[in-house]
C-alpha cells in the first residue's frame, strides 16, 4: 500500500507487494500527483515519475550511470564490494550500461555499427522464420505457455546468432541471464547473490571460450568484428569484450521477451487493437504504443555527478536517483488518455528505451522483432485467447509476466 508523507515529500511502498507489481499504474498516478519528485523510503533515494523530468534527466550529463570515475569509494563512504560477488562485478565493471564517457563512447562506437537500422533489417527474414518454426511446434496442441515456447527463444537465438554464439545454447544463456538480472530487483538475498555470481563466472568462461574460437577461425559475426577492431587499434581488451558480449546477450533478449509477453497480453485484453498490428501500414505505430503502454523496464537509476539543485531538491554528488520510466509513459500531461491502449497514437515519445547517451543500443532490433513476430503469431492463430489470468513476476523494477497461458481452436485454421 502506498503511503505519502506530504510534508517530507516521501513515500512508503514495498516494491515486492503483489498489489503493486501486478499493477503499478494506480500508484504511479498517485506519485505524479504528489509532485515532480518523491523520496522512496524503501529504496532510499529520490524518484521522478513525470515524463518531462524523466526525459530531461535521461539526457542531463550531470547525472551518470557510474560515479567512481569522478569520486573514490572512500570519498563516497562506500565499503568495498562483497568478495562473494566478485565474478558478477567483474562482468559489470566494463558493461556499456554502467560506463560514462570516454570509455562509454569508445565501446559504444565499436558495437553500434551492428545495430544500425540497415544492418538490423537484414535479420527480418530470420526473425520471421523463427516465429514460424516456434508456432509450428505448438500449433497442433491448441494451447501453449507463450513465454517459454515463443517469447523467450526468438530474441535470444537472434542475438546469439548476431554475436556468433551457438544458438543451441539458448536455454543455458537464458538461465545465466535470469540469475544475473535477479540482482537488479529490490532486496536480493544472499542466495540470489550467490546464484548471480556463479552464473557470471560460468558465463564469462563460456564467452572467453567463444572469443578464443573466433580468434582462431573468425566468422561473419559481431564477436569476430570486435576482435578485428581490437587488432586494428580499437582498444578493446578481452575483459571489455567479455562484458560487452554478456551485456548484449542479456539486454538483447531480456527486455524483448517481456515486451512480447506484455504486448500479447495487452492485445488480447484489447482485441480491437489487433487489426492495426496486422496492417503493415499501421504495425510500427501499434508496436510503439505497446512499448509505451506496458514497458519491460520501469526504473532506471542514475548517480548525481556533482552537487546541484533540481526540482527544488538539493542533491549531492554520489546520490542516486530513480527515473520511473513506466510512470512517465502514463503521464497525462504528455499523453492523451494514457491508460488507454491507442494503437493509432502517432505522437508517442515514450521513454521505454531510455534517452541520451544510454539510449538502448538494441532498440531497432527490439522493434523489428515485435513488428515481425507479433503479426506472425496473430495471423497463424487468429482465435488466440487467454487460458488463465496473466500474472507478473515479483521482479520490480523489471516488469514482465511469470507465464502467459493461451488457447485457440487448433482445428479452425
Amino acid at each position: 500500500m502506498l503511503r505519502f508523507d506530504s510534508a517530507g515529500r516521501s513515500a512508503s511502498l514495498e516494491p515486492r507487494d503483489a498489489a503493486f507489481f501486478q499493477n503499478p499504474y494506480p500508484s504511479y498516478d498517485a506519485m505524479r500527483a504528489a509532485g515532480p519528485a518523491f523520496f522512496w523510503e524503501q529504496y532510499g533515494f529520490w524518484c521522478f515519475p513525470g515524463h518531462a523530468e524523466v526525459s530531461e534527466l535521461l539526457r542531463d550529463r550531470r547525472f551518470g550511470r557510474q560515479i567512481l570515475h569522478v569520486a573514490s569509494r572512500d570519498a563516497l563512504g562506500w565499503s568495498e564490494p562483497a568478495a562473494h560477488l566478485r565474478p558478477f562485478h567483474e562482468l559489470e565493471r566494463h558493461s556499456l550500461l554502467s560506463l560514462e564517457p570516454p570509455e562509454h563512447t569508445r565501446l559504444r562506437s565499436l558495437v553500434s555499427r551492428a545495430f544500425v537500422s540497415r544492418q538490423v533489417e537484414r535479420l527480418g527474414p530470420r526473425i520471421a522464420a523463427l516465429a514460424q518454426e516456434r508456432i509450428d511446434a505448438f500449433e497442433p496442441n491448441g494451447e501453449v505457455e507463450l513465454l517459454d515456447a515463443f517469447a523467450n527463444p526468438i530474441p535470444v537465438i537472434v542475438i546469439a546468432e548476431l554475436l556468433g554464439v551457438p544458438a543451441e545454447a539458448w536455454r543455458q544463456l537464458l538461465d545465466w541471464s535470469h540469475r544475473m538480472v535477479a540482482m537488479y530487483q529490490f532486496g536480493p538475498t544472499r542466495a540470489v547473490e550467490d546464484a548471480a555470481a556463479a552464473a557470471s563466472a560460468a558465463f564469462a568462461d563460456f564467452l572467453r571460450g567463444q572469443i578464443a574460437a573466433k580468434r582462431r577461425a573468425p566468422g561473419d559475426d559481431l564477436i569476430s568484428a570486435l576482435i578485428a577492431a581490437e587488432a586494428n587499434g580499437g582498444k578493446l581488451d578481452e575483459a571489455e569484450m567479455v562484458s560487452t558480449c554478456a551485456l548484449l546477450l542479456n539486454a538483447g533478449h531480456e527486455a524483448t521477451v517481456h515486451s512480447l509477453g506484455n504486448g500479447v497480453k495487452a492485445l488480447l485484453e484489447n482485441p480491437s487493437a489487433i487489426a492495426a498490428l496486422l496492417d503493415p501500414a499501421r504495425c510500427a505505430v501499434a508496436v510503439e504504443e505497446l512499448l509505451r503502454f506496458d514497458p519491460p523496464l520501469h526504473m532506471f537509476t542514475r548517480y548525481v555527478l556533482e552537487d546541484l539543485d533540481y526540482a527544488g531538491l538539493r542533491l549531492k554528488m554520489g546520490d542516486q536517483v530513480g527515473l520511473l520510466l513506466g510512470a512517465a509513459n502514463r503521464d497525462p500531461r504528455r499523453f492523451d488518455d494514457p491508460g488507454k491502449l491507442d494503437v493509432s497514437r502517432t505522437s508517442n515519445p515514450h521513454v521505454s528505451f531510455g534517452a541520451g547517451i544510454h539510449f538502448c543500443l538494441g532498440a531497432p532490433l527490439a522493434r523489428l522483432e515485435m513488428q515481425i513476430a507479433l503479426p506472425v503469431l496473430f495471423r497463424r492463430l487468429p482465435n488466440l485467447r487467454l487460458a488463465a489470468p496473466p500474472r507478473y513476476r515479483d521482479a520490480y523494477h523489471f516488469h514482465g509476466l511469470e507465464r502467459l497461458d493461451l488457447r485457440w481452436d487448433a482445428a479452425s485454421r
